[in-house]
């Protein structure tokens, strides 16, 4: 009976298969009555092995239907065969193979391709609308990202042929598009709209995919739909819902956490140069602000001031953490004529046409990226002739003669020139202030002096016991008298000038500052000497003040940098390599006479001992 049950469910499954099955096992069951005893002895045996393997091959026949089979899921996908697509789902489920390839949270209707995208992606390039609503009923998420970079990345990463990867591209995945083609970050979406199918896009949108979702070239879906279409008039729709919450969201958070915060939270001292960047950037992102041009900063004053450092932060803060907003050109490498091309990109029948330039490739992944141009009194004049126009239209024509509007932009230049006179002049301002604080003092204690101690204790109350140091600012007649003449002379033109939103000065730090900027910098060696050697690193408070003596104004927070490292990471090296400093230990920095000591415990100690090197 359970064989007869085995052999039905096989010809449910695998009709054509079974009926040849069934032929000589039904031979095999009828009583051969005609036959004399031992041809019928024989005969038994030869068909109960036969019959045994016949019903073997049935049950393989079944277990097949529990075994995920990757070209059969993805062909199904490709070609509308939803049986087929639960079918493997359900295998999928059954054997407890969960994500292959994936992310550790990607269920069964996400299992990836060999060569990197999903059947969801694979049934909305081919218009497949039922099997998409299917899918996403299945559990597959709408904004997974596809994997397959082309045919080339593709066959380097798994070592196939690259003629097989492109005969799998087209087979398992779409006919109709170009298969040595990069799709890198793009979402199942972003190939609704390329195969322009509405119904398709309607029930991606509708399950929650993301219509702002930028691939890895920085595209949105809305950029491969065509114009007009139905499916581009539902993507632009839901964009708008889209950007209109994330504006809200953004809006309420930056209430909450102003950008001054975020800046002062990454960045020591320079309290004038956070606040003016902050007042322009909330100016042009409230409205409040010419809408035609982009936003354009000047940052001056010495290497290793902070500048590089608040235009990463500034990027960090207007774009969330994306990393691709923020692009970073060292203008160094544009000291030649010629180099214009790396900047826009080649002109027709010049080497590197087809590969573009580098500031052109970036701002047409992201118009509203943050760009850094780094040290700009070192570039070409030529070069500064491109970016004026930049500047000053707020667009750009590359080299294939293709216009990249970039209005929302915000572009960031750095450079030393008038560093020194800079410098100079934020010493004499932080004299002139410690001078000015001292009489203040000075005057305190005397009204406390001559004041009854009643008075004398209200007043200690209403003042916190707390000095604030008072804040320099950079006089409007340095500025037009020293620096812009400075500015002229170099760049030799007053439109280019005159199309920087804000000059921001960075000045020396203050004593305070320098005693901040070398207890951050003993925090990253403390929590590096714990996790790579085991070795609890702890200082006094003289310590800060010995090593902020080693302060260069020309060098900025390097030169602190340095300092920690030659007079503190150095000796503890020494020391490590003498033995006199191992995993468990504690050291103990001590300062006297501006010198710093260094003193040991070993790990069942309870005494430190001073380390002689």
């Amino acid at each position: 009976m359970a064989l007869r049950g085995a052999l039905t469910r096989v010809y449910s499954t695998r009709a054509a298969c079974a009926r040849c099955l069934l032929i000589p096992v039904r031979h095999c069951l009828v009583p051969q009555i005609v036959q004399d005893s031992h041809q019928r002895s024989r005969s038994r045996n030869f068909n109960v092995r036969y019959t045994l393997g016949a019903a073997s091959m049935g049950l393989a026949l079944l277990a097949a239907d529990h075994i995920f089979n990757e070209k059969k899921f993805f062909r199904a996908a490709q070609v509308g065969n939803i049986q087929e697509i639960k079918r493997q789902v359900e295998a999928i489920r059954d054997s407890g193979q969960r994500h292959g390839g994936g992310d550790e949270d990607e269920g069964p209707a996400d299992r990836r391709h060999t060569l990197g995208w999903t059947a969801l992606m694979v049934a909305a390039a081919n218009d497949e609308p039922a099997v998409v609503r299917e899918l996403l009923g299945l559990g597959a998420r709408p904004d997974l990202r596809e994997q397959y970079a082309g045919a080339s990345a593709a066959a380097a990463a798994t070592g196939l042929h690259p003629l097989e990867v492109l005969q799998r591209r087209e087979d398992e995945f779409c006919s109709g598009m170009n298969a040595r083609a990069s799709f890198l970050g793009w979402t199942a979406l972003h190939y609704a709209a390329l195969a322009d199918s509405p119904a398709a896009a309607r029930a991606l949108l509708e399950a929650g995919a993301d219509p702002t979702a930028r691939d890895h070239a920085g595209r949105r879906a809305l950029h491969y739909a065509r114009e007009p279409s139905a499916t581009r008039d539902l993507i632009v729709e839901h964009s708008r819902r889209w950007d209109e919450r994330a504006a809200a969201l953004a809006t309420e958070e930056r209430r909450r956490f102003p950008l001054e915060r975020r800046l002062r939270a990454h960045i020591v001292g320079q309290t004038g140069a956070i606040e003016t960047v902050a007042a322009a950037v909330r100016r042009k992102e409230s409205g409040w602000a010419d809408d035609e041009h982009p936003l354009v900063f000047l940052f001056l004053g010495s290497s290793g001031i902070g500048k590089t450092e608040l235009a990463k932060q500034l990027a960090r803060y207007v774009h969330r953490d994306d990393p691709a907003a923020f692009v970073r050109l060292d203008m160094s490498e544009y000291q030649e004529k010629h180099e214009v091309a790396k900047l826009i990109g080649a002109p027709p029948g010049y080497v590197g046409h087809d590969e573009g330039g580098q500031l052109t490739r970036a701002l047409a992944r992201r118009a509203d990226a943050v760009v850094l141009f780094d040290e700009v009194d070192k570039a070409h004049p030529d070069v500064l002739t491109v970016l004026l126009q930049l500047f000053d239209e707020g667009r750009l024509t590359d080299g294939k003669g293709k216009l990249i509007e970039c209005k929302n932009a915000i572009f960031v230049m750095t450079s030393n020139l008038a560093a020194d006179e800079i410098a100079q002049y934020g010493l004499r301002l932080r004299r002139e202030a410690e001078v000015r604080a001292h009489q203040r003092q000075m005057q305190i204690q005397t009204d406390a002096a001559n004041t009854p101690n009643k008075e004398r204790a209200a007043d200690a109350g209403g003042e916190g016991g707390e000095e604030t140091e008072e804040e320099v600012e950079v006089s409007r007649q340095f500025k037009d008298s020293v620096v812009r003449p400075i500015l002229k002379r170099h760049f030799g033109r007053d439109e280019f000038l005159g199309r920087i939103n804000e000059i921001v000065y960075f000045l020396p730090f203050s004593r305070q500052e320098l005693l901040a900027l070398v207890a951050r910098e003993l925090g990253l060696w403390a929590e590096r000497a714990r996790d790579r050697h085991g070795v609890h690193l702890s200082w006094e408070g003289g310590v800060l003040g010995a090593l902020a003596d080693g302060y260069d104004v020309h060098y900025g927070a390097r030169s602190i940098k340095h300092e920690v490292e030659r007079r503190v990471a150095g000796r503890l090296a020494l020391a490590a390599e003498r033995g006199a400093v191992c995993r468990g230990c504690s050291v103990r920095l001590a300062a006297s006479g501006g010198r710093v000591h260094i003193a040991v415990r070993a790990p069942h100690d309870t005494d430190y001992t001073p380390l002689d090197l």
